[in-house]
């Protein structure tokens, strides 16, 4: 995707970027696209996406902003993925109905420390000019004195113009509680864009079509504050075909962190991505090139199930590698088609001590988190929702002995969950 410079061993940035986005389906707003295209031309842009810290690993919901920042630098510029480790202080209300639950500063950290891991397999990170960097706004925020920046910010934003963003508006006009913490969030956000700005040469911020109002107060305020051209871009929310958000499973979020969801449930998760959807997330969540996506795209019938693992392999690939992708491919077609061992599945550990006297069949369910409660598990014993090795369950009671445990038994909960359950060491 990048040009060689003539008679010179480097690499020169092009505007390819911007025509990539839009044909891959990333781009829905810019603030000017003519000079965005301009300025990607000149040299090496860097654009940034902020990341708040609510939890200790990002979901497939953060996944777009992920790779518009992977294809930002594919594109030879710069990703900045900033940490939120001051703004999570606020809470961002947009999109929001009910007020974020305040977190301790100790856990703003821990989160932090998690959500970095989700960053390594998709960019790369280093001293070169197109090698990602990942501030903390915490370094900035924290510092200001209140009164400091009332004088030195204030005066850029007006209550008028902020009562016009979506952010603020929908959630008065719903009547639900905006709190004056919350209010300060976009003055924060536009102030990050200034320091980034400042401190990194970061001329571009990205995110979701529901930031468009802090981008654009970001990009103004750097205007009137600086008196530079920086640049914004938004994203389109995803959906699923059906409506959906996307991010979100029938057993929760989808972690992009092995340690919170297996590789298996990853791949399984793309696998049955609706009909109507594949092409449109080949192109957001896999590298491969436009003219194969297109190939795969028009395939119609049973085939459209190849395009679906396809876009399995290729998007868990990109988060756990080819070896991990490889087992869990391999572990579904032994689960779905009967093909080989199903050696890959999620394996859930008990203790010796627990499985000492056996385990009721229902407990087990339980503890593998294939169902939330005992009643639950009945539940979905007795409508046959249930099987134990492949076998369906007649008794919900049934005592599952130490010597199969130790050995391991699988656990399946409807036609597309399983697990293995065995004596952990």
């Amino acid at each position: 995707m990048l040009k060689r410079a003539r008679n010179k061993e480097q690499w020169m940035p092009t505007d390819e970027y911007l025509h990539e986005a839009r044909a891959r389906g990333f781009l829905h707003q810019c603030t000017d696209e003519e000079g965005l295209a301009a300025a990607l031309r000149a040299g090496v842009v860097s654009g940034y996406i902020g990341f708040d810290c609510t939890a200790d690993s990002l979901h497939v919901g953060n996944l777009v902003g992920i790779m518009n920042l992977r294809l930002l630098q594919r594109c030879g510029h710069r990703p900045v993925p900033l940490m939120g480790g001051g703004t999570t202080k606020i809470g961002d209300p947009s999109g929001k109905d009910e007020t974020r639950q305040m977190l301790t500063v100790e856990k703003i950290e821990a989160n932090m420390a998690g959500i970095r891991r989700c960053f390594d397999p998709f960019l790369r990170f280093g001293d070169g000019q197109a090698d990602a960097i990942m501030p903390n706004n915490a370094d900035w925020l924290d510092e200001l004195g209140y009164i400091s920046l009332l004088r030195e910010v204030g005066p850029h934003f007006t209550i008028n113009r902020m009562l016009t963003f979506d952010s603020v508006r929908l959630r008065l006009e719903r009547e639900h509680a905006l709190t004056f913490l919350e209010f300060n969030y976009m003055i924060l956000q536009s102030y990050d864009f200034r320091e980034l700005f400042r401190r990194h040469g970061v001329t571009l911020q990205m995110g979701g079509s529901d930031q468009w109002g802090n981008i654009v107060s970001g990009v103004d305020l750097v205007r009137r504050m600086e008196g530079a051209s920086v640049f914004g871009l938004t994203t389109p929310l995803i959906t699923t075909a059906s409506g959906a958000k996307m991010g979100k499973s029938v057993k929760g979020a989808v972690w992009l962190r092995a340690d919170r969801l297996a590789p298996f449930d990853y791949w399984q998760f793309w696998r049955n991505t609706e009909d109507e959807d594949v092409g449109r997330f080949l192109k957001l969540f896999t590298d491969l090139p436009l003219a194969e996506i297109a190939r795969l795209e028009a395939l119609g019938g049973a085939e459209i199930n190849d395009a679906k693992a396809i876009l399995a392999t290729e998007a868990t690939a990109l988060l756990h590698g080819r070896e991990a992708t490889e087992a869990a491919h391999n572990a579904a077609r032994a689960v779905f088609e009967g093909v080989g061992e199903a050696a890959a599945l999620p394996e859930v550990a008990i203790s010796a001590a627990e499985a000492a006297e056996g385990v009721p069949v229902y407990r087990l369910f339980v503890l593998a988190k294939l169902a939330a409660s005992n009643g639950e598990a009945r539940r979905l014993i007795r409508g046959g929702g249930a099987r134990l090795d492949d076998a369906a369950i007649g008794d919900e009671t049934m005592l599952v002995a130490r010597a199969r445990l130790d050995v391991g038994v699988k656990l399946s909960a409807g036609r597309k969950q399983h697990r293995m359950v065995k004596v952990g060491g």
